[in-house]
């Protein structure tokens, strides 16, 4: 379990330092740093899976249609994840992109209900309002809907919702996914160079390996993760998912200096209370259902 611990914890630590990563690139636009992220990430992914012997396993999938509609639709709703997430950090919204894995764990909760017919406690109710309102508060008191946090917390929320109900591993799941977006990935890096519009291998050495590290970055904190939730419990990982949006909020607020007046600090503070609210009853369920067992 320490060991599972520790992978969690650098996943999340990973993903919290992520927009220092994409403002070593800031230069260059958000399509085509999501491109080289598509088409690098199938080559690492196809690597991991030939050395773990899993690409006969990844053959048997490609055969079965259902499969390719599933991950059709994940990889889709992941692509307009990552291209909000970089264009935002890129262009000095990194506190909004935090909130929107601030809201991710609640929203998904109320996709749990709506598609999986799952039940709310009262306290978790109280959660989702409170974060709603929030929200709310956001539009109206700050003066502009947060739509870049709702699009990363939709778009992610949702991409959870599909891979919950996916039949495949998570590194089947992932290689799978960046096969159906690589064609037009590689199509429009291609389209780019041809143009002279292309920054990879036309910019200083560092944009250049930076780019084409986006596939390693991307799948290790995945990896890690993955091997994490099946050593550790649910509640554990439930409470270290929000390591990587306080990283987020605290690295735009004190590194990139982003404006946080009054008016945003209580909609962010109704979203942290809704959270606590959360995190508090969920744990004390899971002390209940284990005294009871």
């Amino acid at each position: 379990m320490k060991k599972g611990m520790w992978l969690a914890i650098g996943a999340y630590f990973i993903w919290g330092i992520f927009p220092l990563y994409w403002k070593q690139v800031h230069q260059v636009p958000a399509s085509e740093i999501l491109g080289h992220r598509i088409v690098w990430s199938l080559v690492f992914m196809v690597g991991m899976l030939t050395l773990g012997q899993d690409l006969p396993a990844l053959w048997g999938a490609l055969r079965n249609p259902l499969i390719w509609r599933t991950y059709i639709l994940a990889g889709s709703l992941l692509a307009v994840n990552w291209f909000t997430y970089i264009w935002a950090i890129n262009n000095g919204y990194v506190v909004e992109s935090s909130l929107g894995y601030f809201i991710n764990p609640l929203l998904s909760v109320l996709l749990g209900v709506v598609f999986l017919k799952e039940k709310l406690r009262r306290q978790q109710w109280s959660a989702v309002l409170l974060a709603l309102a929030g929200v709310l508060y956001l539009t109206f008191g700050y003066g502009a809907l947060p739509w870049i946090a709702l699009i990363l917390a939709g778009s992610f929320g949702l991409y959870g919702l599909v891979k919950k109900t996916s039949p495949l591993n998570a590194r089947l799941g992932l290689t799978l996914e960046m096969m159906v977006l690589f064609l037009p990935a590689l199509g429009y890096l291609i389209y780019l160079d041809q143009q002279g519009q292309a920054f990879f291998g036309h910019q200083d050495l560092m944009t250049t390996t930076l780019l084409a590290l986006a596939g390693a970055v991307t799948a290790v904190p995945l990896l890690m993760f993955g091997a994490a939730a099946r050593s550790i419990p649910l509640s554990v990982v439930g409470f270290l998912q929000y390591l990587a949006p306080t990283l987020q909020f605290l690295i735009g607020v004190f590194v990139y200096h982003e404006p946080f007046p009054f008016e945003r600090l209580v909609g962010f503070g109704l979203v942290w209370l809704a959270l606590f609210i959360y995190a508090l009853d969920s744990w004390l369920n899971l002390r209940q259902n284990a005294q009871t067992v």
